[in-house]
């Protein structure tokens, strides 16, 4: 037996194999047991993906420590791979002396030859895996054995050979069942027959450990001494939903959502249709066009209009965001970013509309943009999104990404009372000489709710007459309103936190920005690089557009900057401009979230430069 601090493990096999119910249910039974996690679900686009190739593969990392983690992990120290496509995929992603578990009945001449092996190859016997521990195991045989007398058919028993590997993984690291036993009988309720199949399968793989016990070094990793409270186990597009709703709770507005399916957007609004209980009404509209719209129309009627898709979605609603604008309205739109153009790669991550969400849209029409930095992060910058939303009265884009709306990490979710008041503009006591858009000292228009007796004005898309909001096509008022919309997104500097170094040094050689999902690579690249005795520095940017005010100034302590996105370089293009310094830009498209390590790697290379300047 071992203990370790932190261990990687990476599940893999085809679509069908139910790599994402396992590796969630390991990752619900370790935040269970009380360790820090973070996962990176990843999966084929198609919904019923070429079985036995490499592009049909689906995969579950998950890196858990009895110390914070801020990342699903670099190189895997266990790897389950259920058929010869998702070693060959994944092969790279497992560290040299890392342990590789392989269904050998997914090795068989057919599934080789889908994966693109020749003749007699032996892929589990290739130069490439020397140097790693195997266990070789028939799981789909013993997953027969296990339930022959069940009286279930072959077909039924085949899909429970995911819990054989669960319940051998649970072995190999001092994990109880009792959590996943509970979930399976809950979740096949109806069925009892698969549930207790299950079970028994589960079951299995942990004896099935305990008769190789000798030939396998057991691992513990401990409890995380994470700070006290009450914790979940958050995947970030529910928490993004329960953010939603805890807003509109907040305002004392009710909550409308409008959306259209699209990956991997959709379950903000599959969460947010379970929370009718708070008022929350959600519409699946015919298309991202009339979701917008609608989200419009419920905000003019005196809800918190709420929005979500992805790239290709947020295009099409980007007129309807210029309404907002030009309506001064509040509106919540969700970017969950994925890989493009077009529709690109639907279930892969990607950090690329960034510059869309600043300025997509026709003519003068600035709006505030927020980016969370992680699946419980996803709750406070959501929460924030909305609040600035309502008390500014403007449409905001929060960005997000796959990578962050399909990852799961504990979240110590507030009470009501730790949330702050949220306090709408709507309009109250005399209508005498009312002006719906007169502004108070923050630039915000009054709210007035269609019903309200005496408040009616005009509400429309041409250019508004200043105060009155009549229709006005007088060049000066026109400029006039530009400015005035602009100033008021400008003046939410004033009202949001100042930036500040995340870890590492406040001032010396390099200091590393990002934005919302490379937050975790960074952390631990710039803490170890310090704990190296490196001046490097890292500083998150959650408030995009208006940027805080100390930003300039913190980037002025620092000797180089470097930008790394999930992009061809967008922040860094805003920076450069708004701050006049030469910052780098470090570049990453291929669908995957970065490691540490390539960014340590890109701070020793700035460093060493630096030093023979």
């Amino acid at each position: 037996m071992k203990i370790q601090e932190k261990v990687c493990i990476l599940f893999a096999g085809d679509s069908g194999d139910g790599i994402q119910l396992t590796g969630t249910e390991f990752s619900n039974t370790v935040a269970h047991y009380g360790n820090d996690l973070s996962t990176f679900p990843d999966f084929p686009a198609e919904i019923r993906a070429p079985l036995g190739t490499v592009s049909g593969v689906s995969g579950f990392k998950i890196n858990f420590g009895s110390s914070e983690v801020f990342t699903p992990g670099g190189m895997a120290d266990v790897m389950v791979v259920m058929n010869v496509a998702a070693l060959k995929k994944n092969l790279k992603q497992l560290k040299k002396g890392g342990l590789l578990i392989a269904n050998t009945a997914g090795f068989d001449a057919r599934n080789k030859k889908l994966a693109g092996y020749e003749g007699t190859e032996d892929p589990l016997r290739q130069p490439d895996l020397d140097g790693f521990t195997k266990m070789e195991l028939d799981v789909t045989k013993m997953t027969r054995e296990a339930l022959a007398e069940s009286g279930l058919s072959k077909k039924i028993i085949d899909r429970s050979k995911n819990m054989f590997v669960l319940g051998l993984v649970y072995w190999l690291h001092h994990k109880d069942l009792g959590h996943t036993v509970d979930t399976l009988r809950e979740k096949f309720a109806s069925k009892p027959e698969i549930a207790e199949a299950n079970v028994s399968v589960l079951k299995a793989g942990y004896h099935y450990g305990e008769t190789v016990e000798a030939s396998y070094e057991r691992i513990v990793v401990k409890p995380a001494a994470l700070p006290k409270g009450e914790y979940r186990n958050a995947v970030g597009n529910q928490v993004t939903a329960i953010a939603l709703t805890s807003a509109a709770q907040k305002a004392g507005l009710s909550l409308f959502y409008a959306g259209y399916p699209i990956t991997p957007a959709s379950d903000i609004l599959h969460e947010l249709s379970k929370h009718k209980n708070f008022g929350v009404k959600t519409f699946q509209a015919e298309d991202e066009i009339a979701a917008v719209t609608a989200a419009i129309g419920a905000s003019f009627g005196g809800k918190l209009g709420v929005t979500a898709s992805s790239g290709p979605g947020i295009a099409l609603k980007t007129e309807a965001m210029g309404l907002a604008v030009m309506l001064e309205l509040p509106l919540v739109v969700v970017n969950v970013q994925r890989g493009g153009p077009s529709t690109g790669l639907p279930t892969k991550t990607e950090q690329a509309d960034l510059l869309q969400a600043l300025y997509g849209r026709n003519g003068e029409a600035p709006l505030p943009v927020l980016a969370a930095h992680s699946p419980s992060d996803s709750f406070w910058a959501t929460f924030e999104a909305a609040r600035i939303a309502i008390e500014y009265m403007t449409p905001v884009i929060i960005l997000s990404d796959g990578y962050i709306a399909n990852g799961a990490g504990p979240w110590r979710f507030p009470k009501s009372d730790d949330l702050p008041a949220i306090h709408p503009p709507i309009v109250s006591g005399s209508s005498q000489g009312f002006k719906p858009y007169s502004r108070d000292s923050k630039g915000v228009r009054p709210w007035a709710i269609p019903g309200q007796k005496g408040w009616e004005h005009r509400a429309g898309g041409l250019e508004k007459e200043h105060e009155s909001g009549n229709v006005s096509y007088d060049p000066e008022n026109h400029e006039l309103m530009v400015g005035l919309r602009a100033q008021k997104i400008e003046n939410i500097a004033d009202d949001i936190p100042l930036a500040h170094v995340e870890n590492g040094v406040k001032a010396g050689k390099v200091l590393v920005v990002g934005w919302g999902s490379t937050y975790g690579a960074i952390k631990t690249a710039v803490t170890s690089l310090h704990q190296k005795g490196m001046e490097v520095g890292h500083m998150h940017m959650r408030h995009i557009h208006p940027m805080p005010k100390n930003v300039g100034e913190i980037l002025s302590q620092y000797e180089a900057v470097i930008v790394p996105e999930l992009n061809k370089g967008q922040l860094i293009k805003v920076i450069r401009e708004k701050y006049l310094v030469d910052a780098q830009p470090l570049s990453k498209v291929q669908g995957l979230p970065f490691l540490a390590s390539e960014i340590e790697e890109a701070c020793l290379r700035t460093i060493q430069k630096l030093g023979n300047s």
